[in-house]
């Protein structure tokens, strides 16, 4: 069986480790895209990309890395400082980082979708609708078929580091 190919926009490695696994049962093999400018300081940036280097070595997956700095994402959400985990920061950089994906998934003339959607602690809603608004999103709900148990198992059975934050500083004081 041929597989078909789609960009995932990788948010860490054990929340991508269970999409990764999913798309394939359903015949898809993924390039991962690293697009995560929202993720601070750039210590726990770099742990997660060496994460997801992991990721991409075990399952022989192509890995594409945004070069956007976070000062670009902090302009984004200006002004959204103080607003609360779930609401328009969020949304506004769910919609940053599709952005930035589907721009890589155009030139590579491919679908696009997220690993974001497997965390109980984002709104699928949420993040279909930030996707929804480009062209070539596919709306994955990856938290179904208990996709973040498995990914909690995929990421002890691997030793994947597991944050305890989104990645962004504001998320990250509360």
């Amino acid at each position: 069986m041929s597989m078909s190919p789609i960009v995932l926009h990788v948010c860490c490695a054990p929340c991508a480790s269970a999409c990764l696994e999913r798309l394939a049962l359903e015949g898809f093999r993924a390039v991962l895209f690293f697009s995560n400018a929202n993720i601070a300081p750039r210590a726990e940036r770099d742990h997660r990309l060496h994460e997801v280097f992991r990721l991409a070595k075990l399952s022989n997956s192509r890995l594409e890395v945004d070069d956007i700095g976070h000062e670009t994402w902090l302009e984004h959400v200006a002004g959204l400082e103080n607003a609360p985990e779930g609401g328009e920061r969020c949304q506004r950089c769910f919609a940053f980082n599709l952005e930035r994906t589907r721009r890589l998934a155009e030139d590579l003339g491919l679908p696009f979708t997220t690993s974001l959607t497997v965390s109980p602690h984002k709104s699928s809603a949420q993040i279909f609708e930030a996707g929804g608004v480009f062209p070539g999103f596919q709306p994955w709900n990856f938290k179904k078929r208990d996709g973040f148990k498995r990914s909690l198992e995929l990421s002890r059975h691997y030793g994947f580091y597991r944050q305890n934050y989104c990645g962004c500083e504001f998320s990250r004081r509360e």
